[in-house]
């Protein structure tokens, strides 16, 4: 009997129930508009950043100075199929993957003229 009283008291009112149809509609609706904030807030800020990505690998060129994932500066010194040359100090030449690359500081025409002219 308690139970009776706990459904009577937390459920519907009585005479206020909803057609089943409706509420199938409802459920439909609310989980449309869940997806939808879903795609635009997580699924679509994330296809663009990895098309950035894509972009700024496939541009990079001999002379652009580079930010690598792991911290490190470099300049490009040979641009292959799927790596690249990055020179980081003097006579020091490391080969790293293109998807290392994080950013581009300065391209190529940039570095050449902030680089000082031999006198």
């Amino acid at each position: 009997m308690r139970q009776f009283e706990l459904l009577a008291m937390f459920g519907p009112p009585a005479g206020t129930e909803q057609d089943p149809k409706a509420a199938m509609l409802q459920m439909i609706v609310t989980f449309g508009i869940l997806g939808v904030m879903f795609y635009f807030l997580l699924i679509r800020p994330q296809q663009k950043q990895r098309k950035d990505q894509e972009n700024l690998i496939k541009n990079v060129k001999t002379g652009d100075k580079v930010l690598l994932n792991s911290g490190i500066f470099g300049i490009v010194s040979n641009v292959k199929e799927k790596s690249l040359m990055i020179k980081i100090a003097d006579n020091v030449k490391v080969e790293v993957l293109k998807s290392a690359v994080g950013s581009v500081v300065q391209k190529s025409a940039e570095v050449e003229t902030a680089a000082p002219s031999p006198k």
